[in-house]
This record gives C-alpha cells, sequence and structure tokens, in this order.
C-alpha cells in the first residue's frame, strides 16, 4: 500500500517538473520573441494617426525586428506619440535623420513600426530621442485613390467604346479608311508609288556615294606627286612664275583697257563733225559736195582725154606728137 502511494507521489512530481520545464522554456520563448531579456535603448516618435498600432507591436528595420513598441501616449494636440524599444546593439546603425512610419506585418498582418533611412555622415541615434515620421498612406486613402482610377478606366472604357462606334460606322477618317475600299485602295496606290520614291532615293544615294568615292580618288590623285595642283602647291618657283605670269596678264589687261579708251575716243570723234574726218563721214552736204566735184573732175578728165585727142591730130601739132612717140 505504501510503496503505491510513493510511485503515485514520484509520478506527480515527475508531471510537475515537466509542467515547470515547459513553463520555463515558454517564459524563455516568448521573452526572447519580444526581446525582453534584451539589452536595449528607447527611442520615441510622434505620429499624426497611428492606424491601428498597439503596445507589444514589433519595430522593423530592414526588413529585421529590432525592438517592440513600448507605450503609446497621446499628446495635447491629438497627436500620438509612440515610444520604442530597441536592440541597444544596433544603436550604432541608426542615425538621427532616419524616418519611421506605420506598415503592417503582410498584407493584413498586425501593423509595425519601420524605420528608414539613415545617412551616414549624420550621428547615430541616442537614447530617448525623436525620430521623424513619414506620413504613411491608410488603407482608407488607397481605397479612394482604387476607386478614383476605376471612375476614371469607366470613363476611358466609355469614350474607347463611342470611338469604335465611329468607326464601326464610318465616322471620321479612320472610320472612312477602315470601310472605304476606294480610299483604302488610293491609299495603298500612294504607298507604292512612296516605296517606288524611296527606291528612287536608295539608288541616288548609291549613285552619290559612288561620286563622293570617285571626288575622293581624285583629290588624292590631285594631291599626290607629279600632278600640276600639288606641284603647284609644293613648288614655289612655279607659284613665283605663275604669279608672274598673272602680274603680266593683270599689265596686257591694263593697255587693253587703254586701247579700248583710245578707240572709244576715235570712234566718238568719227562720229562728231568737229574735224575733218568726222565731217567727211557725217556731213551729208560735205559729201554731196564732194561726190559733185569728183563728177566734175571725172567730167574735166575725160574732156582733157578728149582735148588732148583732138590736139593729136591737129596739123600745127601732129609733128610735135610724133617726134614725141619716135623719143
Amino acid at each position: 500500500m505504501k510503496s503505491k502511494r510513493n510511485s503515485r507521489s514520484v509520478i506527480v512530481g515527475i508531471f510537475i517538473i515537466l509542467g515547470l520545464a515547459i513553463l520555463v522554456i515558454g517564459v524563455f520563448s516568448l521573452g526572447k520573441q519580444k526581446k525582453s531579456f534584451v539589452k536595449g535603448f528607447t527611442v520615441n516618435t510622434i505620429f499624426n494617426d497611428v492606424n491601428g498600432l498597439q503596445e507589444g507591436n514589433n519595430v522593423w528595420l530592414s526588413g529585421v525586428k529590432v525592438g517592440t513598441v513600448k507605450k503609446i501616449n497621446f499628446l495635447a494636440d491629438t497627436r500620438v506619440q509612440v515610444s520604442m524599444v530597441l536592440q541597444k546593439s544596433l544603436e550604432p546603425m541608426i542615425r538621427k535623420d532616419a524616418l519611421t512610419r506605420i506598415s503592417s506585418d503582410g498584407l493584413i498582418g498586425n501593423k509595425i513600426v519601420v524605420i528608414l533611412g539613415g545617412t551616414q555622415s549624420v550621428p547615430q541615434v541616442a537614447n530617448n530621442d525623436f525620430l521623424v515620421a513619414q506620413k504613411a498612406v491608410s488603407t482608407e486613402d488607397m481605397l479612394s485613390t482604387l476607386q478614383a482610377n476605376n471612375k476614371n478606366l469607366l470613363a476611358i472604357t466609355g469614350s474607347f467604346k463611342s470611338i469604335t462606334n465611329k468607326i464601326d460606322s464610318g465616322t471620321g477618317v479612320l472610320g472612312s479608311l477602315l470601310n472605304n475600299k476606294d480610299l483604302s485602295n488610293k491609299i495603298a496606290v500612294s504607298v507604292n508609288e512612296l516605296q517606288s520614291t524611296m527606291s528612287n532615293f536608295e539608288a541616288a544615294s548609291s549613285k552619290s556615294k559612288a561620286v563622293l568615292a570617285n571626288l575622293n580618288s581624285l583629290t588624292d590623285k590631285l594631291n599626290a606627286p607629279g600632278y600640276f595642283v600639288h606641284d603647284l602647291i609644293a613648288d614655289t618657283s612655279m607659284y613665283k612664275d605663275l604669279r608672274n605670269s598673272v602680274s603680266q596678264l593683270h599689265a596686257v589687261t591694263l593697255n587693253a583697257g587703254a586701247i579700248t579708251d583710245n578707240l572709244k575716243t576715235l570712234s566718238d570723234s568719227l562720229h562728231s563733225k568737229n574735224n575733218a574726218i568726222g565731217v567727211l563721214l557725217n556731213d551729208e552736204e560735205t559729201a554731196a559736195s564732194i561726190k559733185q566735184t569728183i563728177k566734175n573732175l571725172e567730167s574735166s578728165s575725160q574732156k582733157l582725154d578728149e582735148d588732148l585727142e583732138a590736139a593729136q591730130h591737129n596739123f600745127l601739132l601732129r609733128h610735135y606728137f610724133k617726134k614725141k612717140n619716135a623719143n
């Protein structure tokens, strides 16, 4: 009987020990999860709306849990001060210009505080410092934005439906283009002509490239020794001879100009009546008089010939002319 009672007491003792062990393990597990046994420091931030955040919620940094929300207090202007306990070992990684915002642990999970950013050149945060809160976008704001986008999408869909109806009915340029076969054929012909024109442009471009190649070849040859252009540029003596020739040609041009001026003066004199030649060329009365004088001279000469012929046959002078002919 006593042995049964002793065995029952041992079993009860074992169960009590197991229960205490489970309790201790649970306490340590929860403490580890809540960072209860980790040395930490406190930072604060002030939000206009914590959006359902509660004490004990987690604080994340770069996607890693670094602390918990210790206390939430209302301020006089209805803003909310959130005090957070963070791991002491992470103090050098958080800067005074870091930002905080309210987020969610997953799509519909618990609210959390996320620490963002921070500049390395700024001093690290200290115990009981305040971090600036970033305005968070609430679910209501997202739903309002989504509703506005849905309205805009509905309006766009209605407009697109109206446009497609007009196109189907043949209204407008695009509708005529899709429903009018004659217009489509004309556009097809225009496209073919445009393609032909582009082909001509390509051929002209090829010819232009060939011409440019020929010009490059010609310039290379002209710049090669033995050609006139190269010798003209490189040979200074030829350049001097050419320069002298140009100077002489310029002098000849000046002389030709002087001769031309003299010829012009002579021509003006011939057209003037102030000199003998001008009078002969331009005065009709003098010309007529000269013509008459020439006629009179011709008539006098004819008469003189006749008189001489008559004198030769005169008996008084016949002996003289015979003697002169004999000599």
